[in-house]
């Protein structure tokens, strides 16, 4: 498995596996098919929770807990110091284990300048080896990463062939920061898994799209989080490392960006507006 390195010496897989939307049910069925494949790398977060059933799988595996890396996200409702170290504190007890690989912050919003301090003290701690945020805007990047005494390892955004974000990973780049992919398939959206230019790819290698996708976002340095709850395309996303796409296909992938977001922008102020109302309402 291919690893990217953070800034602070901590490898990470490039590719997990990731449980967004995968219902308490069947969460712990699905990461357990996902070792079995070989994936060590789990991406969870305290609002989708399934925390306890990826924790679940993974002391059930009976594999060494050193050999996974476990992602995890600090809620909205629990930003500021005190409310994220005592999530922090619980999603430990959830996941079975006594540190998490990674912590990040969920959503650019509320107090995310306080919670990041208690991410930090608990860094240095070393109740967890790396910390990020997710969804941060370059100009919250740039702020957050000169103002805080722990810059963010990694940022994970919104990434796929129609929304590319390459002036994100610019300044990704430039401050160290690992780029991370979520809904790197736009959840079918906008016919992608059936978009004929990344059909007629995959066919020169014998690959899915979502295979080329994957090899893609991998080829530019980017980690990548597929999720599924079938065992057989679980295996087909693991199985990205035996090619390689030209230099002319990264090109033509690189035509398909349309620089529109799939879902909502964070810039936008009536979607600040709708996370407000989701997390009050939900508290």
């Amino acid at each position: 498995m291919e690893k990217v390195k953070f800034y602070n010496g901590v490898e990470m897989p490039i590719l997990g596996f990731g449980v967004y939307q995968i219902s308490k049910s069947e969460c712990e069925r699905c990461v357990s098919d996902a070792i079995e494949i070989g994936y060590r790398h789990f991406d969870t977060a305290q609002a989708y929770g399934n925390e306890e059933e990826v924790g679940n799988a993974i002391q059930k595996s009976g594999i060494p807990r050193e050999e996974f890396f476990i992602t995890t996200k600090v809620w909205v409702s629990n930003y500021g110091y005190e409310e994220c170290r005592k999530s922090v504190f619980e999603s430990l007890k959830k996941l079975k284990t006594d540190y998490i690989d990674l912590m990040l912050l969920h959503q650019p919003f509320n107090d995310y300048y306080g919670a990041w301090h208690a991410l930090e003290a608990l860094y240095s701690e070393g109740k967890i080896r790396a910390i990020g945020i997710s969804n941060f805007l370059p100009d919250r990047v740039v702020d957050i990463s000169n103002f805080a005494k722990v810059k963010p390892m990694i940022n994970q955004i919104e990434m796929n062939p129609l929304h590319q974000r390459n002036e994100d990973k610019k300044w990704h780049d430039k401050y160290d920061i690992i780029t991370e992919s979520w809904a790197s398939f736009g959840e079918g959206r906008n016919n992608m898994f059936s978009n004929p230019t990344i059909e007629k790819i995959g066919k020169k290698y014998n690959k899915s799209v979502a295979q080329v996708i994957l090899r893609w976002l991998i080829q530019r340095g980017v980690v990548v989080i597929p999720k599924s709850t079938h065992k057989e395309r679980m295996a087909e996303n693991f199985n990205v490392f035996d090619f390689e796409l030209s230099s002319e296909d990264m090109q033509i992938m690189a035509s398909l960006d349309t620089k529109q977001s799939l879902f909502f922008s964070h810039s936008d102020p009536s979607t600040v507006e709708w996370f407000v109302q989701f997390v009050k309402g939900n508290n």
